[in-house]
């Protein structure tokens, strides 16, 4: 085994090699498997790992496969002599008796060509040494090559009880921070991807390619990678053993896979045809066997490909020009795809051409039209590769760039930033790398060249899809801002030049919708989404109308209709969408699911668009959609989870308010669980601060007032409350906006409460859930409950309170909001009636505790400050203070510490 000083991306194996190994040191001798494809870091894994433990006696050994006939060969290796044994059993005795009871690892790689008589041993040994500290380790591939011993197969097979350590692909994380060690390249996300991909994220592959590419190439867009020099010799030999129509076969299959449609598979028929085969079958029988082609039989059609892309990679490598050119040229005339024959005619072309480029690029205008952009940015980045004019091929390449962005590709747009800025400043150039910081989330940077690429126009009357183009990202820039009346300046102003049908048109008409509602002109808004052409809402582009009339009905009380909408809009396989929209379509379905109380649901959206959010690196989105499951965590008592979610949700002043509103809701939503209702204030002061907050204060958008009203009534600012409340109330009421009133209305009747008025309280309280009484809106209906039977019993009506609470819990248990079980748990305790005691909370013997002062008792004699004492029971400090002044009085004390000592004593007794 080799050893290694850094290793890379197996923290999890580690870990699991470690518990095993403490299990062992109890004296429950442990056997494990480290199992992994050739070349994924097995034997580092337990190099680094045997490296770690300086109090280890380790012994290693390797089987080889012209030594798996020889008896004892390994446990030679081991003992470092020759075994005198006739039997596996006394050897294992032998070999117990060699590690007189000291901690040991022993570690056989290659464990599957090891002689069977040594494994046995080596078993029988694991069986013998109970009270031993022993940790045993055998290292196999994920599959066993065919010539591994029967006995061998079923050895390893289970007739011991094996732990068994997998270890799979790096990430493109992990293979960026290979790169860097390796060669000190630091990789474009994109790139370490498309190197992951390539390798199937195998460590050795990863680590050959980097030493066989030039150091400068990794800095270059490159439209493949090569297979290593190590594996595309092994193919060639294959393929020189071939039978002429098999190597025919697999080389019309590189063909075919490798173009720039970078289908994963091909039918047979189409293959064959290319290859230019009658019948196919005893080639293809062939290639199977040597383990060069994949064969796929579905409703009878049989698909071609390659078994890794390392293969695919060295075939096509190994195909001359003239053969390479003279299949592309044939395939284009065979596949149906148009933009498949185009990229195969780019492959039969090795020189550039104008006439294949101009194909390419109105090829490209049709996709983007349907609002296809990966589509579209593939068509004209091969386009540029092959334009001669200079400016033109600039051009061409700035707009795949920005094709790739709407695709929301990032990475990949990102790796072409450096070429994009060679280019003078221009209103094209600074649109695309204004939309790119966009998405990226960089609000200043894309303010900046978005507003110098507009005042660039001279004449948008002359320049009318420029101008529109730029108006577009203009309009996403002001949803980004949350300023409603300049999305809909935006949108107009793309609409006023080009076809209803014009890309840059569609994207603005879907979203000017929403700059509408923003602005509280929501039949306005239903209206214009209602006057959208049908023809526009197939394909593609129906995708973005769906996700924005889905955010609208979440906004306006319709979260059954929002749902069904933004689940329509998520998928992006059978339509061509976009996945940047399928991003906005699931952050705005996992709050639509919190809201509907299908938080499991919430939960799975979220990790599903948090993993897409990682690879394409949009992290405009990044705080909306981690918003959900910090929220949702944090509810269920998952507070690791939530934690994490909030720290992945963070964003700054300076960013967009799209993303900095979610963030300030994220970290206060989790305070107000934990009942840190100053820290609620603190986290929401930068909304409260923003200046331009139409949309940010329009009901239905963003539920931040009623959060920050609740904190400050429940931190004893009870006039600021009423103060900060009413604007928000009389703009609830003025739009009918049912929801939003309802949780005003909650905090409404708190203010009430806590001024002593209970009958407005108790007004206050039911209207609220009145309002929401026919809304699917359980959270929300366990929230007012739970406040009003708060408010209820600080007024002494424990009886009334404790029916209102038991209401509110059982929402909350449905919900599985074990915080606020637990809360109503306490308060119900707190607020329990027992014999002797009246309803107004009065005792009637002055040596016993009533409810109340038994609750601030407990909480005070356990550590917590009287602060944080009336935050968990919903009480002023002055009122705990009076409590626990009544409490020293009857138990006959006068500090702290002697009540925590009473209670020591009663527990004790």
């Amino acid at each position: 085994m080799t050893d290694t000083t850094v290793l890379i991306g197996r923290n999890s194996e580690l870990l699991h090699l470690t518990r095993l190994l403490d299990e062992a040191r109890t004296g429950n001798p442990v056997l494990a498997l480290v199992e992994g494809a050739a070349g994924i870091g097995k034997s580092s894994l337990v190099t680094h790992f045997a490296a770690g433990h300086d109090d280890l006696t380790v012994h290693i050994a390797s089987g080889a496969r012209w030594e798996a006939g020889r008896p004892w060969s390994v446990l030679e290796q081991l003992l470092g002599e020759s075994v005198s044994a006739d039997e596996p059993v006394d050897a294992a005795h032998i070999f117990l008796d060699r590690l007189a009871g000291t901690a040991a690892l022993v570690a056989v790689d290659d464990a599957h060509y090891a002689d069977i008589e040594s494994l046995q041993a080596l078993s029988s040994s694991i069986r013998r040494a109970q009270g031993r500290p022993l940790l045993m380790v055998w290292i196999v591939p994920d599959v066993l090559p065919d010539d591994v011993d029967q006995a061998t197969v079923e050895l390893l097979a289970g007739s011991h009880r094996m732990d068994t350590v997998r270890l799979g692909p790096l990430t493109p994380t992990d293979i960026t921070q290979l790169a860097l060690g390796r060669t000190g390249v630091g990789l474009s996300a994109w790139t370490a991807r498309r190197l992951q991909e390539h390798t199937l994220g195998n460590p050795r592959s990863a680590l050959q390619l980097l030493d066989e590419i030039p150091r400068a190439e990794w800095y270059r867009w490159q439209a493949r990678f090569p297979a290593t020099k190590q594996h595309a010799a092994r193919v060639g030999r294959i393929l020189s053993r071939c039978s002429p129509d098999t190597r025919a076969l697999v080389e019309a299959v590189a063909a075919l896979t490798t173009a720039a449609v970078r289908d994963s598979a091909e039918t047979l028929p189409l293959v064959a045809e290319l290859a230019e085969l009658g019948d196919p079958t005893a080639p293809l029988d062939e290639a199977h066997r040597l383990g060069l082609l994949t064969v796929r039989e579905q409703r009878g059609v049989v698909s071609l490909s390659f078994p890794d892309p390392m293969t695919g990679a060295a075939v096509a490598d190994l195909i001359g020009p003239a053969r390479w050119h003279s299949l592309h040229a044939r395939a284009a005339s065979l596949v149906d795809d148009e933009g498949a024959a185009l990229f195969h005619l780019v492959s039969a072309t090795p020189t550039g051409n104008e006439e294949l480029a101009a194909r390419l690029d109105s090829y490209a205008r049709r996709c983007a039209a349907d609002g296809a952009w990966s589509q579209a940015a593939e068509a004209l980045i091969t386009a540029s590769r092959i334009t001669l004019d200079r400016d033109a091929r600039s051009l061409r390449m700035i707009r795949g760039v920005d094709a790739l962005t709407g695709a929301a590709d990032l990475p990949q747009a990102q790796a072409f930033v450096p070429e994009i800025e060679s280019v003078p400043s221009g209103p094209v150039r600074n649109a695309v790398l204004g939309y790119l910081a966009l998405q990226k989330g960089r609000a200043a940077e894309a303010h900046r060249l978005l507003t110098e690429a507009w005042s660039m126009i001279d004449d948008p009357g002359t320049e009318p899809e420029l101008a529109a183009t730029v108006s577009q990202r203009l309009v996403l820039h002001s949803l980004a801002r949350l300023r409603g009346d300049d999305l809909v300046l935006w949108a107009d102003r793309a609409s006023g030049s080009l076809p209803d049908t014009a890309p840059p048109v569609v994207e603005s008409q879907a979203i000017r919708g929403l700059g509408l509602a923003m602005t509280g002109r929501i039949d306005e808004a239903m209206e214009s989404y209602a006057a959208l052409s049908d023809n526009i809402r197939l394909g593609a582009q129906g995708q973005r109308i769906r996700m924005a009339e889905g955010w609208l009905a979440l906004t306006c009380d319709r979260p059954d209709l929002a749902r069904a909408e933004l689940e329509a809009a998520e998928p992006t396989a059978y339509r061509g969408g976009s996945l940047r929209i399928s991003l906005w379509a699931q952050a705005w379905l996992a709050r639509t699911q919190f809201a509907l109380g299908a938080w499991s649901d919430a939960l799975l959206t979220v990790d599903r668009a948090a993993a897409q959010l990682e690879t394409t690196q949009l992290d405009l989105l990044r705080p909306l959609v981690h918003w959900t499951g910090a929220q949702v965590h944090a509810l269920r008592g998952n507070w690791d989870a939530a934690r994490e979610h909030a720290h992945r949700a963070r964003a700054g002043n300076n960013d967009y308010s799209l993303m900095l509103v979610p963030a300030c809701l994220c970290l206060a939503q989790c305070a107000d669980v934990a009942s840190d209702y100053t820290s609620v204030l603190r986290y929401l002061q930068p909304i409260v601060t923003m200046r331009d907050r139409g949309a940010i204060d329009e009901p239905g958008h963003w539920p931040w007032p009623d959060l920050y009203g609740n904190a400050l009534v429940l931190t004893g600012r009870v006039d600021d409350a009423d103060e900060f409340l009413r604007p928000h109330e009389e703009l609830a009421a003025a739009r009918g906006h049912r929801s939003a009133g309802a949780r005003l209305g909650c905090v409404r009747g708190r203010i009430h409460g806590a001024r002593g008025d209970l009958d407005a309280a108790g007004d206050a309280f039911e209207k609220a859930l009145d309002d929401i009484d026919t809304l699917p809106l359980p959270y929300d209906r366990a929230r007012i409950n739970f406040a009003y039977g708060q408010t209820l019993r600080r007024a002494g009506r424990r009886r009334d309170a404790d029916a209102v609470i038991r209401t509110a819990r059982e929402l909350y248990s449905s919900l599985g909001a074990t915080s606020y079980v637990e809360r109503c748990d306490r308060e119900l305790k707190a607020g329990g009636l027992r014999a002797g005691d009246d309803d107004t909370g009065n005792d009637r013997t002055a040596s016993t505790l009533t409810p109340q002062e038994r609750a601030v008792a407990t909480l005070v004699a356990a550590g917590h400050t009287n602060k944080e004492v009336a935050g968990e029971l919903f009480l002023s400090v002055k009122t705990v203070q009076y409590h626990l002044t009544r409490v020293y009085s009857k138990f006959g004390i006068r500090s702290r510490s002697e009540l925590a000592a009473k209670f020591r004593q009663q527990n004790r007794g």
